[in-house]
């Protein structure tokens, strides 16, 4: 008896305080992580330099928080991280392996379509072979030049669950900055000698499962985003306290690096002697610009928010975003057009007028206004048209960068009249249920980006693709063709030519046909019990479809549905079936909206949705003639 007390408590010793058992019950369910102890401390020491220590202890639960094994923190000539530690936990919260500096790894952080960065990553991969198993780890960096402060997100996707996270942020009383958080968050703040010291906690943070159309958990989970008013970096000082501060500093930076060569004006000149209007001139310098020029994205201190200059670009031909839209704006301002730089986050949300940070942004556009008639140009594009800027930068709030500080205004938003796909289809039915059809569709604005890759795409991709999207049983592909009529239009058109041997199925004396052959609804929206977050489609979009069956001779229509409308707050669908001569005219439309819609609103989508999964599987039946 008495041995078996003390291996019992040899291992009750033994079992840390890692322990899965010691995981609540509530933490456990939907998670395949368990935060079980963050610690976020972030020092500044002047508007330059600030330290920064991060101490995390995580469990994996099981394959699907994989991703969560890996530690990685970024640096660059203006960072430097030191003091790395870590150690490797099993179920029972036992120790299996630390680790020390020099077994994590270095490498170089250049981000895709980049030539060079001067960003570098150390990392490690923790690997167990069996879960659930936890890692912890801790590590410094200090920061000598500063443009953002860290961001506090503990349960930052789906199946996180947080035992306990915590962020301090240390400022002098000689500076001030700025911050966000969600709802309901404490803010707790402390003076400790010369520096204000503010405190975020949360402890038994749920797990989330994840959640269709979700438009992110930040209602429901969580955050504080901090921002400096003041920085230092790379030798320049920043004042950024509002957007019109910070557009005037952008403005410094890029304030006189429009200067062409004498070759490149001579150049301009010659392309826009003959044309009629500034807008006309736009179009052809921006053909230029995507004639001559590659996108190559190069982040040097700095020059991550400086474009290189104009005179370096017409040399190489080539440039990131800034420096790229710097040309563009160099060559306008020689054919005597002005035109702003823009700072903008493409597939990010709009940027915040009352809340001024370097993070809200990813990149740069130009902004070229004629009065009411303004254009706004993506120059990094060798495809798209001048005026359309895609869908990640449409309906976006934007800073302009003029000689007068920055401004706030709002890129175009693509309605559902703008994001068409209309589509006319022929079929020629035969009796034995075989067909003969030709598509021809026609994709604009943000379906048009969606669909612009087939255009770029070899011969026998196209064929790939088309094949496995258009869902048609016993498909033979004979042609297909892609085409954009007009270069200066987001349109694209593609022409199709198949035959499918089992298009109608029999039934006695009688032949089945669905009558949507390409663009049925999906069944795969779900309801949700007691959604949490907002959601939304991905962009407005506007169907037009019309499809035309030749009847198979011997045959007569026996049966059309009845015409359908299913309207509501999220869009509107019609489809309608009429016989004329020998033929049934199937014509189907569905428009959306990309409305935000509250949580509570979700499953009345989904009942919308279904509907129309119903509506998309009506058919018609043919009989023989007499």
């Amino acid at each position: 008896m008495l041995l078996s007390i003390l291996m019992l408590g040899q291992l009750l010793k033994a079992q840390g305080n890692y322990d899965v058992a010691k995981i609540p019950s509530e933490l456990s369910k939907n998670a395949s992580v368990v935060v079980r102890n963050e610690e976020m401390t972030y020092e500044l020491k002047n508007p330059g330099t600030a330290v920064y220590t991060h101490k995390m202890a995580i469990t994996i639960l099981n394959k699907n928080g994989e991703e969560a094994s890996e530690m990685h923190e970024f640096y660059d000539p203006f960072s430097s991280i030191s003091n790395l530690r870590a150690t490797l936990y099993d179920a029972r919260g036992i120790k299996v392996k630390d680790y020390k500096s020099s077994d994590f790894k270095d490498r170089s952080a250049v981000s895709d379509g980049s030539m060079y960065e001067d960003s570098r990553v150390k990392f490690m991969y923790f690997i167990h072979p069996d879960f659930p198993y936890t890692i912890e780890y801790s590590y410094t960096v200090d920061f000598k030049g500063i443009r953002s402060y860290p961001t506090w997100y503990p349960a930052n996707t789906w199946g996180y669950a947080v035992e306990k996270s915590s962020y301090t942020f240390k400022i002098p009383e000689s500076m001030t900055f700025k911050y966000l958080k969600s709802n309901s968050l404490k803010t707790d703040s402390l003076k400790i000698k010369d520096k204000t010291e503010y405190k975020w906690t949360c402890e038994n943070v749920q797990a989330l499962e994840y959640e269709q159309m979700s438009m992110g958990l930040n209602n429901v989970v969580p955050w504080v985003y901090i921002a400096p008013n003041q920085f230092e970096f790379d030798n320049s000082k920043a004042n950024i306290e509002n957007w019109n501060n910070m557009g005037a500093w952008l403005y410094t930076l890029s304030n006189g690096l429009q200067v062409l060569p004498e070759s490149a004006k001579l150049k301009i000149q010659e392309l826009v002697k003959d044309a009629k209007n500034p807008q006309e001139k736009i179009r052809i310098l921006y053909k230029h610009l995507q004639n001559n020029t590659r996108y190559v994205g190069v982040q040097l201190g700095i020059g991550g928010y400086k474009p290189i200059a104009a005179e370096k670009v017409a040399a190489v031909n080539y440039g990131d975003c800034k420096a790229l839209s710097n040309y563009m704006k160099a060559m306008l301002q020689e054919a005597g057009i002005k035109s702003h730089l823009v700072v903008i986050g493409n597939d990010m949300p709009s940027l915040n007028p009352s809340y001024a940070s370097m993070n809200q942004a990813n990149h740069m556009i130009l902004c070229v206004p004629l009065g009411k008639d303004t254009t706004w140009l993506e120059c990094t594009s060798p495809y798209t048209p001048p005026g359309f800027i895609g869908n990640g930068n449409s309906d976006k709030t934007v800073l302009l960068i003029t000689d007068e500080g920055g401004k706030l205004a709002h890129t175009p938003i693509y309605t559902p009249a703008d994001n068409t796909q209309k589509r006319l289809t022929k079929v020629e039915l035969d009796a034995n249920g075989s067909a003969n059809i030709q598509i021809e569709t026609n994709y604009a604005y943000a379906q048009y980006e969606d669909n612009l890759a087939m255009l770029l795409m070899e011969p026998v991709d196209q064929r790939k693709r088309i094949i496995n999207s258009l869902g048609i049983p016993n498909m033979k592909l004979n042609t297909l063709n892609y085409k954009q009529p007009d270069q200066n239009i987001a349109l694209l058109n593609e022409k199709l030519n198949l035959t499918c041997s089992e298009l109608l199925t029999k039934g006695g004396d009688k032949l089945f046909l669905t009558l949507n052959l390409l663009n049925r609804q999906g069944g795969t929206v779900i309801p949700i019990e007691s959604r949490k977050t907002y959601f939304a489609v991905d962009y407005s979009y506007s169907d037009e479809d019309e499809i035309i069956y030749t009847v198979p001779a011997g045959y007569k229509v026996e049966f059309v549905p009845k015409d359908i409308v299913i309207d509501s707050e999220f869009g509107k669908y019609t489809a309608k079936a009429v016989v004329k001569d020998n033929k049934i005219i199937y014509t189907r439309t569905k428009s959306m909206t990309n409305k935000k819609y509250p949580p509570e609103k979700y499953n009345e989508y989904v009942a919308f949705s279904k509907k129309i999964f119903q509506a998309d599987k009506q058919k018609s039946i043919l009989t023989k003639a007499e």
